[in-house]
């Protein structure tokens, strides 16, 4: 069932994405991170609980895998510098919770 609830989100963002021309400067665009545009940061601000300005800031020095599938230490790496900056807007905020966030708005689907 998670399965398809994954598939089902892509498809959802990838056919909004084509609709509403994510990064056009239309109405309705999409925001996205500067070092990894694909994702639509005000929709994962929101989900995290958190502002958005607060999760640019926090994703800011985190260096996104051109290929998009970075190593273990490149995931760690970015994990140990996103997911303590988020939590302290978000105490609520753990590796799994965020790790399923992200996941939903990663356009080539989840790597774990």
């Amino acid at each position: 069932m998670k399965k398809l609830i994954r598939m089902a989100t892509l498809v959802l963002g990838l056919v909004l994405g084509l609709v509403l021309g994510p990064g056009l400067g239309l109405p309705g665009s999409i925001a996205h991170a500067d070092r990894d545009p694909n994702r639509p940061t005000d929709k994962i601000a929101a989900d995290l609980g958190i502002p958005e300005e607060v999760f640019l800031n926090c994703f800011d020095p985190v260096r996104p895998e051109p290929n998009k599938y970075p190593s273990r230490e490149k995931q760690r790496a970015n994990k140990a510098i996103l997911l303590p900056c988020l939590q302290k807007a978000n105490p609520a905020i753990t590796n799994e919770f965020l790790d399923s966030v992200m996941d939903r708005y990663r356009p080539e689907g989840a790597f774990r």
